[in-house]
């Protein structure tokens, strides 16, 4: 069924008639903001934020984790939840597939791909692990490649199937000093000099620092020996501004409850067509077709309304317009970097070029390495200047600590952290 504006107001309509108005206001092309919102525009932007019910107690720089949802979507979320629990499987066992078809064609429409190529699980880990874990190429003496700027569950989940399959499991580091070039020479560089490499982990954009990786660049490099590429994009889908085809991979894991703002349970992979038999279908799936996407994950019970709010979540996305929101993170995430830069004592692990990064970078003390001093400098910022973080560690040059400004951010809170890190330089900074 091909998606329409009918059909979509009538998908919201359908799940509980919540966040009509805001549908219809978006189809229609009404916006918050939209193009013509520029990064700078803090009326513009402050119209936005009052859509975000979060708290002002601290300062809130850790929002890569999940999304906060705007009001619209958690009014939405809300009434779904009570339809569910008012009429259980009279819904769910009859009139609840139609609107699980409507929100997977929003879904497919978001990720710029056809319905039947997707398959929806509750989070990126569970559909990235299926995906690694069931991948059929790999056996005894080939190699699978990923790098130290993946996802731990993922990197896992590369040397568990290749000890499963008598392979060998390869782990890069990435140059310390980034740029796009020696990225993909990187890539490059180690495809060449790993015989019988099969399978390679891409992440598009790095929950450790960051990082936007040239993933188009690396997949087609890739695909021109042979090898294999499943995509990460669990940090970077709605945050940058693509649709998952135009990044060149077969096999793909996202999330909607991180920069859709949906709630969390929603999530799903996605197969190019053609290919969903090169990904063997879960061990609960054993008579699935080899075009069967979804059998690749076994979805069992799940909150199903996570997954019915993901329209009414995209609804309120269409409100700002991708280009807008990716430009203003990148707006805030330069007023704590540009004042800080070169500052003696302090290091910041992504360059400025705006191909590298989107919303989060990360800093490093120097000398403070260890998973201990990053959480330990987050302890400070929050309890001495009320700044949220998170450290990250896996690095090969060691940890650090994460900065993440979301769209209800204030200028005046990411400008908080140039003095409290100016402070906490001067105190804890080594050698």
């Amino acid at each position: 069924m091909q998606l329409t504006r009918r059909t979509a107001l009538m998908g919201v309509a359908a799940a509980g008639g919540v966040l009509a108005a805001t549908a219809a206001r978006a189809a229609a092309g009404e916006s918050l903001g939209g193009a013509a919102l520029l990064p700078d525009d803090e009326a513009g932007w402050a119209k936005v934020a009052a859509q975000y019910p979060v708290t002002r107690a601290i300062v809130q720089l850790e929002n890569g984790y999940w999304g906060s949802m705007a009001t619209p979507v958690l009014e939405a979320h809300r009434q779904i939840v009570e339809k569910l629990n008012r009429d259980n499987s009279w819904y769910a066992r009859r009139a609840m597939v139609k609107d699980q078809r409507i929100a997977q064609e929003r879904m497919a429409e978001a990720m710029g791909v056809l319905p039947e190529e997707i398959g929806q699980c509750r989070n990126a880990a569970e559909g990235l692990s299926a995906l690694i874990n069931q991948y059929r190429d790999v056996g005894p003496g080939d190699r699978v490649l990923y790098s130290d700027t993946d996802y731990e569950a993922m990197q896992g989940s590369m040397v568990s199937m290749a000890r499963s399959r008598g392979a060998e499991a390869v782990k890069i580091s990435l140059p310390r000093v980034m740029t796009q070039e020696n990225l993909i020479e990187t890539y490059r560089a180690a495809f060449e000099a790993t015989p019988r490499l099969k399978l390679v982990l891409l992440t598009h954009m790095s929950h450790r620092h960051g990082l936007l990786l040239p993933v188009k660049e690396i997949v087609a490099l890739a695909k021109a020996r042979g090898i294999a590429v499943i995509l990460d994009v669990a940090q970077s889908f709605y945050q940058a501004d693509f649709k998952l085809p135009e990044l060149g991979a077969d096999f793909v894991g996202m999330n909607f409850h991180k920069w859709v703002g949906a709630p969390l349970g929603a999530a799903a992979i996605w197969i190019r067509k053609g290919r969903a038999s090169a990904i063997a279908p879960s061990a609960a799936e054993p008579n699935a077709g080899d075009d069967d996407v979804q059998a690749r994950v076994h979805q069992g019970t799940v909150d199903y309304s996570a997954q019915l709010t993901v329209p009414a979540a995209l609804d309120f996305q269409k409100t700002i317009g991708t280009p807008a929101k990716l430009a203003r993170l990148r707006y805030l995430r330069n007023r704590w970097v540009q004042p800080l830069r070169g500052l003696e004592g302090l290091e910041i692990l992504l360059p400025d070029d705006p191909r590298l990064h989107a919303s989060s970078t990360s800093f490093r003390i120097k000398g403070l390495t260890s998973r201990e001093d990053n959480v330990m400098v987050t302890d400070r910022l929050l309890e001495r200047f009320r700044i949220m973080s998170v450290y990250r560690a896996g690095l090969a040059d060691g940890a650090c600590v994460r900065i993440t400004p979301s769209l209800f951010t204030r200028p005046e809170e990411v400008d908080a952290l140039v003095p409290a890190l100016r402070t906490l330089v001067g105190e804890l900074a080594r050698g």
